[in-house]
């Protein structure tokens, strides 16, 4: 795929426990991590002393946090070695560097999924390079379909746990230990009892609060997509404890907490799922609706970002 050193379902080989070797367009062989490193490093060169401490996922037409970025380096996906490129529409496919808030951000204005063709490790390697830049904790926002009783269109909810019904666990195979950024991290069997976390949910409600809004809390299920669920499908979630529906977000919360991070998931309810409204659903009111909540969740971030640094800086991390 044109930008992406990484072939869309490469060639993998062994060099010693745990290192995982890529055979890439031209032949070359270079393991995963020396990728990830080696796009790590392009980006500290074209940041010069700008050092994201904290980093910022959006999804489907949630771009205005982009916007609000101060002193504003853009990158984009295509300029970074190895990096995979969006082909959704929504999603800008760049790296927005600045301040937020006072801090730090470097944010991702659009993601890559398995269902555009990309492998497991192609979907989390925007992930992994954030974790190498030095980021300490990471919000990963995302377009949903709302399950739960009561949820809305345009409401913003905060993820308190997540069930993988993707087929998938992008850490299958070789570990890489070096990944493990934070003591204690990059682990083969990590636990996931907190995979979001609690005092970054309990900080974020605060600041909704302040902007004049609830912020509930749900569990988030995701399918590997693209085509939406059927009604039965829903049911069968509703059944598991599911509140949320999406394609995304799962694969890059356990990357991030195999290296040591710190997660903080967000979900615009941007449609209700299959079975639940009278609307056929459609990417395009995915789309228009996370454009009206855009601004809503900009201001959250800019309010809440000080207080996740100010937690990061007394947890001394």
């Amino acid at each position: 795929m044109k930008g992406c050193g990484i072939p869309p379902f490469p060639q993998r080989t062994r060099k010693g426990w745990g290192t995982l070797l890529w055979v890439g367009e031209m032949g070359e062989r270079m393991s995963y991590f020396d990728q990830v490193s080696e796009a790590a490093a392009f980006l500290r060169g074209r940041l010069g002393a700008m050092r994201p401490r904290l980093g910022i996922v959006l999804g489907s037409g949630l771009g205005a946090v982009a916007e609000a970025v101060s002193g504003a380096i853009v990158v984009p996906y295509g300029e970074i070695p190895h990096f995979p490129q969006s082909t959704v529409e929504g999603h800008s496919g760049r790296l927005v560097a600045g301040t937020l808030g006072g801090v730090t951000v470097a944010v991702m204005q659009g993601r890559v999924h398995f269902y555009e063709g990309y492998s497991p490790h192609e979907v989390t390697f925007p992930m992994r390079v954030l974790g190498a830049l030095g980021i300490e904790a990471v919000v990963l926002t995302n377009a949903a379909g709302g399950i739960g009783e009561g949820l809305r269109v345009g409401q913003l909810v905060a993820l308190s746990d997540h069930i993988n019904l993707m087929g998938w666990n992008p850490l299958a195979g070789p570990n890489e230990p070096r990944f493990g950024y934070r003591p204690g991290a990059g682990l083969r069997f990590f636990d996931m009892t907190e995979a979001y976390s609690k005092r970054l949910r309990a900080l974020a409600k605060e600041a909704a609060a302040e902007e004049g809004f609830a912020l509930d809390e749900g569990v988030y299920l995701a399918v590997s997509g693209p085509s939406f669920e059927t009604p039965a499908e829903i049911r069968a979630f509703r059944g598991m404890g599911a509140t949320l529906v999406g394609m995304s977000t799962v694969p890059e919360t356990i990357v991030a907490r195999h290296m040591g991070l710190e997660v903080l998931g967000l979900s615009c309810v941007t449609n209700l799922a299959a079975g639940l409204g009278v609307a056929q659903l459609s990417h395009e009111e995915v789309f228009a609706a996370g454009r009206q909540v855009e601004q809503r969740l900009a201001g959250l971030l800019e309010r809440l970002t000080p207080r996740i640094a100010a937690e990061m800086e007394r947890a001394g991390q």
